[in-house]
């Protein structure tokens, strides 16, 4: 769920989304929409299965924009050579993604899938409102040649990942926020719910880091139906607003804490303690994830991800010798929307 900081000892440091397209202020503040869950039609109190209804050979394509900073402060006496450095991260991708096989256990589906970044369209900065065109000039289409092999798994997470490392790091980070956030209906217990249903989910944070014990809480809220709608893709390449009828979305808000469970006083992990070395300091991140899965399909129609989170660590040797003091702060973005393809015009 978040943006890798990817430099140094800190170099997967995750942080997502604090920027609001056109698309998210259509979303109801979190506040309201909690308070309106409760003025539901009574088919919200039967629980449903939102994961995405799915056959081998099925394609879909999802339009993804992520966008991030990294700001770092480096205290130290002395030379650093794997200090963390500041970094950026703009990348817009179509991504399309093909069923290979489905297996389904009870309520749980494990998915087996390959993806393709599509030529991009051009960058802007309202995916659901404004056209775009991708380039077809053949750069741009060899770069679209690559493609990632994996499987989500029965309880949402990827494996037997092949192929991630070939595609330029924009890419990787269209493909990490897209999975992200199509996966969001395996995190909820039983894969049923209605709505006013609450659930809470902790994960260790498994990037390397120089505190230890840091662990992530997540609760989520089946807040309430509303209605949705896809993007288009003409043949042409261009993206707009869908004209076709509107679907029936369940909309899930998901806050997420980065929680330290070291004392502030020493943090060190362990691969830092055979090096005789010693941290001390504080990381912290707040995450906010708005999903909005279709009612009929089961499909991820558009979700946001907006993050902030930092590190302040100083990391010496065991006996108190050369001190180094790195402050991180991080923010990054997430958007994701599903493309339908437009049929070809008949003669």
């Amino acid at each position: 769920m978040n943006w890798v900081a990817r430099t140094g000892f800190v170099r997967n440091f995750w942080l997502n989304s604090d920027f609001r397209t056109s698309m998210k202020r259509k979303i109801l503040p979190a506040a309201m929409i909690l308070l309106l869950s409760g003025a539901v039609a009574a088919s919200g109190d039967q629980r449903i299965s939102l994961l995405p209804k799915l056959q081998p050979g099925k394609t879909l394509t999802y339009l993804v924009h992520c966008r991030g900073y990294k700001n770092v402060k480096t205290e130290s006496s002395v030379a650093v050579p794997l200090a963390p450095a500041p970094s950026e991260i703009d990348a817009d991708g179509l991504l399309r993604i093909e069923i290979v096989d489905v297996q389904r256990m009870s309520d749980r589906t494990a998915v087996q899938a390959r993806g393709q970044i599509l030529p991009r369209p051009p960058a802007s900065a309202d995916a659901a409102t404004t056209v775009q065109k991708s380039s077809a000039n053949p750069q741009n289409q060899a770069l679209a040649s690559k493609s990632i092999e994996f499987t989500i798994s029965l309880d949402g997470s990827a494996e037997k990942v092949i192929g991630l490392e070939e595609l330029d790091p924009a890419d990787q980070e269209v493909w990490r926020a897209w999975l992200a956030r199509f996966a969001a209906a395996w995190t909820i217990p039983a894969q049923r719910a209605k709505i006013g249903d609450k659930w809470s989910a902790e994960q260790p944070e498994p990037a390397s880091s120089p505190i230890v014990a840091l662990v992530w809480v997540r609760d989520s809220t089946y807040v309430r139906n509303e209605p949705c709608r896809s993007a288009q893709r003409s043949a042409a390449g261009e993206i707009f607003p869908s004209g076709g009828p509107e679907e029936t979305c369940a909309v899930l808000l998901t806050t997420a804490r980065l929680v330290q469970n070291s004392s502030s006083k020493d943090a060190t992990p362990e691969d830092f303690k055979l090096h005789e070395l010693k941290t001390t300091g504080t990381a912290k991140g707040a995450n906010e994830i708005i999903t909005y899965i279709s009612l009929t399909t089961g499909l991820v129609v558009r979700a946001t991800e907006d993050a902030n989170q930092q590190m302040d660590v100083v990391v010496t040797r065991a006996d108190g010798s050369n001190r180094v003091h790195y402050n991180v702060n991080a923010k990054s973005q997430s958007e994701v929307l599903l493309v339908t393809e437009t049929p070809p015009s008949r003669p």
